[in-house]
């Protein structure tokens, strides 16, 4: 039955090629329609996500008692959370900074003194303007980095050779990188931040840190923020705040939506289209092979023979349409999203499903067809002039 569907593909084959043409563009727009918005929608994501969309921000409610802090064991809770994909920290010291020993003391210029760990840039999606970030070896020196403000007050532009030094309560620190502005953090532009392990050994620090700044994946953000203050600080989560996912988020995830529906009932059209054009080009088929019909019953073929023989032409028909439109979209959307430099996003499901949807409207197409074929009689097929 498979051979004789293909015979009668290949007895007609410009035919056959222009109908299944017709399923081939259903299925090409349809992996076109949704991979290059995919592709689009995936840079877009990209750039979201530079915004800080799946950042929170931790901090301790403000009391006039005491100094808020958060527990010391707060960062190693937070990264016991499943969606949880970072987590850093600073801590405020307290402590004064100066250009040298020659300006007064108590004049540190607006500047904050952080406790910083040495995965704060990753975790901010920051980066230096000039020399580098704290790693693990140079926080346990005297070593600083400056925010973008900061450097600029202090008299930096860029890292000097040899290395200067700047005055941090009662010790020298040498300074071995600037920041550039960092928009998810703008606190830290204002900010001079020295190894986690320094600020402990040299400026008293107690180890409690005052900002947490948390990743976590995009979908389980929501269930991440609440449960947030609890785990941050068991004892009292009511003095826990914690920042809200940003405007960008929900603006991405309105999107998603939108652009889903909208491509769904693209795909849905062409594979229509499609489908009628096969079904069209099988009654004509029907139509015209009137006298081979009746020669294959007067040799002994039954109505279920004749039946199977159109359906398998039918589907067949459609499935080669859908393969070779799944390749066409495929390379579309491959040089579209090259020439967009965008990420390459080929979506599985709507590949998948553009292939079996065609093979799917090959069959219903064939249904009619394929009945009406077999309910034709011996004496009336034969009878048809040639």
């Amino acid at each position: 039955m498979f051979r004789l569907g293909l015979l009668g593909i290949r007895s007609r084959r410009m035919r056959a090629v222009l109908s299944a043409l017709g399923i081939a563009i259903g299925v090409a727009t349809m992996v076109v329609v949704t991979g290059i918005p995919a592709a689009g929608r995936q840079a877009l994501a990209d750039r979201l996500a530079a915004l800080g969309t799946n950042l929170l921000r931790v901090q301790p409610v403000s009391s006039n008692s005491t100094p808020p802090t958060l527990p010391a064991t707060a960062p190693a809770m937070v990264a016991r959370i499943g969606p949880v994909t970072q987590v850093s920290a600073v801590a405020n010291t307290h402590a004064v900074v100066r250009r040298s020993d020659l300006v007064d003391p108590h004049d540190g210029s607006g500047l904050s003194v952080l406790a910083a760990r040495s995965d704060l840039l990753a975790a901010i999606g920051g980066r230096m303007a000039s020399g580098g970030f704290l790693g693990p070896a140079t926080s346990r020196f005297p070593a600083a980095v400056l925010g973008y403000e900061a450097a600029a007050r202090l008299g930096f532009d860029r890292i000097p050779s040899p290395r200067a030094g700047i005055r941090i309560g009662n010790r020298w620190f040498t300074v071995i990188g600037i920041m550039a502005p960092a928009p998810l953090a703008p606190d830290l532009d204002q900010s001079v931040l020295v190894g986690w392990n320094a600020a402990g050994s040299m400026l008293g620090f107690d180890g409690h840190p005052t900002v947490l700044y948390v990743r976590a994946r995009e979908d389980a953000l929501d269930n991440v923020r609440a449960v947030l203050p609890a785990t941050v600080n068991p004892a009292l989560p009511g003095l826990v705040q914690v920042s809200r996912p940003s405007d960008a988020l929900a603006a991405k995830r309105e999107g998603d939506r939108t652009f889903g529906a909208l491509f769904l009932g693209l795909a849905a059209v062409s594979l229509l289209v499609g489908a009628v054009g096969v079904a069209n080009t099988m009654v004509i088929s029907v139509l015209e092979r009137r006298r081979e019909i009746g020669l294959r019953r007067a040799l002994g073929a039954h109505r279920g023979q004749i039946r199977a023989q159109f359906l398998t032409e039918s589907v067949l028909l459609s499935a080669l349409g859908g393969l070779t439109g799944a390749a066409a979209g495929v390379l579309a959307t491959i040089g579209y999203a090259t020439w967009q430099q965008w990420p390459l996003v080929i979506p599985a499901g709507p590949l998948g499903a553009g292939v079996a949807g065609a093979t799917a409207a090959g069959v219903l197409a064939g249904v009619y067809p394929a009945i009406r074929a077999a309910r034709l009689t011996p004496t009336e097929a034969l009878a048809t002039p040639g």
